[in-house]
């Protein structure tokens, strides 16, 4: 049997991220016709958003950098704490999101043992730098 040549419209296009998390979205063919629509990368995202606390972090994390010397770093629980003092531990995820979308939006580099790591895929805690110009 001969093997199909995908056909131009269902190769897989420009790389997306997620507007809610800041996440790679990964293609699928069923958004080959609306891809360029597609702005969450799962259901989940879609109903979470990005909500006035995530803004909140995202602040918190842009202070906490412009009061460090240029190349240094803070955690992304730093953030967390920043923002929820007693109940930080719950803003934990929503801290990495906000990390996440502003490395995506090129404002930041997540760091992981002092080399640049992929934001989509780092586990364990993420250090923070803000953009060498």
């Amino acid at each position: 049997m001969a093997h199909r040549q995908r056909s131009a419209e269902s190769a897989a296009p420009v790389e997306k991220l997620c507007a809610s998390c800041g996440r790679r979205i990964e293609w699928r063919a069923k958004w080959a016709r609306d891809w360029e629509s597609v702005r969450y990368c799962s259901d989940a995202c879609r109903r979470r958003g990005v909500t006035e606390e995530d803004r909140m972090l995202e602040a918190a994390i842009l202070a906490l950098l412009a009061a460090r010397p240029a190349g240094a770093t803070i955690v992304d629980s730093d953030a967390a704490k920043a923002v929820g003092e007693a109940n930080w531990a719950e803003l934990a995820e929503p801290a990495r999101r906000a990390a996440r979308r502003l490395f995506a939006a090129g404002e930041i580099d997540i760091l992981q043992s002092g080399t640049a790591v992929d934001a989509s895929t780092a586990k364990g805690p993420l250090h923070l730098r803000r953009r060498r110009q």
